[in-house]
């Protein structure tokens, strides 16, 4: 009787709310999102305008016209840029989109201030490169490029993949948090992966593009072997950065397409009939791009199979600095 009466009078206290899987810090309460929505949009307002979109010196002209379509063998044709309208786009719908409650996932909560950091250095380097630092711009630039592999990292790993996978359309994930659905998973899959895909495989052509225009500005333009061969090298190595990207992503088509629309562009900058032009680089950077696709396609193909799968969430844990995905250790 008494044990019975000390359960009555001495309840257990009732078990402490959990916190919302996927949603930690600063950036994940509604004021940091609202924040994150606020920088997104300052930022790329900033980028307009330090870009000379809406009037001022445009970034070709800036620093001395070492990033202008003919400022270096490798720089790409004026309309490639055109590609920030797209990401633009998606940061913007990326800003919204992350004040829903499909967002509230462990894998984006670990990407997201990777995602404001790029934002913020991109920006960043507008200005830089206005104020004539062209130097300092490649410095802004790598960062920036870290950044997003970093985000690459984060989006590929097994480990935030597993906790952000819901069981069902509706209800809970295995994580236990509200399940995003089929139309949050692919709204996840364009805003966040899409996005910063088409940003990593951008910048990955431009942060070569500004390393050849800072070395031609201190008077070096890749003699020897001559400012051609010097080109070359630089489209294979972005084609062979391309092919790992691709290697680790499992063949996701975002980075790709970018930096196959970024070598693209060289071909044409260098076979419009305007400023710059070599046949042979020419030929090198479409080859460059068909390429990409290729590789792409094979990693995409290679991905599907069990054994080739199971390696790559292997290594990509292992960067992530996460367990073994096998047994959880």
């Amino acid at each position: 009787m008494s044990t019975a009466a000390g359960h009555v009078n001495d309840p257990t206290p009732p078990a402490r709310p959990s916190r919302r899987p996927g949603v930690s810090g600063f950036l994940g309460t509604r004021t940091g999102q609202t924040a994150t929505a606020v920088l997104i949009v300052l930022a790329i307002v900033s980028a307009f305008v330090g870009s000379g979109a809406l009037g001022g010196t445009p970034i070709a002209e800036a620093a001395g016209g070492w990033l202008s379509a003919d400022g270096t063998w490798i720089a790409p044709a004026g309309p490639a840029f055109s590609i920030w309208s797209v990401i633009y786009a998606g940061l913007v719908g990326y800003g919204i989109w992350q004040f829903f409650p499909a967002s509230a996932t462990v894998r984006h909560d670990a990407a997201r201030p990777w995602v404001l950091a790029g934002v913020v250095l991109n920006s960043a380097w507008i200005w830089t490169v206005q104020a004539g630092g062209l130097g300092l711009s490649v410095l802004v630039i790598v960062l920036l490029l870290a950044c997003l592999c970093r985000v690459l990292v984060i989006l590929e790993s097994r480990r935030y993949r597993a906790a952000a996978s819901p069981a069902t359309s509706a209800g809970t994930g295995p994580s236990g948090a509200p399940s995003a659905g089929r139309g949050g998973r692919w709204a996840e899959r364009i805003l966040l992966d899409g996005t910063q895909g088409l940003y990593l495989g951008w910048v990955t052509v431009a942060t070569l593009a500004n390393m050849a225009a800072w070395l031609g500005s201190m008077g070096w333009t890749g003699s020897p072997p001559g400012p051609v061969a010097w080109a070359t090298v630089l489209v294979v190595v972005a084609t062979l950065l391309a092919t790992a990207t691709a290697l680790y992503d499992g063949g996701r088509f975002a980075p790709a397409a970018a930096t196959t629309w970024g070598l693209a562009w060289i071909a044409v900058g260098r076979s419009d009939g305007s400023g710059l032009q070599s046949a042979s680089l020419a030929i090198t950077a479409a080859g460059a791009a068909v390429l990409v696709l290729l590789a792409t396609l094979a990693a995409w193909l290679l991905s599907r199979r069990s054994v080739t799968g199971e390696a790559r969430d292997l290594i990509t844990d292992a960067l992530d600095g996460g367990g073994d995905p096998i047994d959880g250790r």
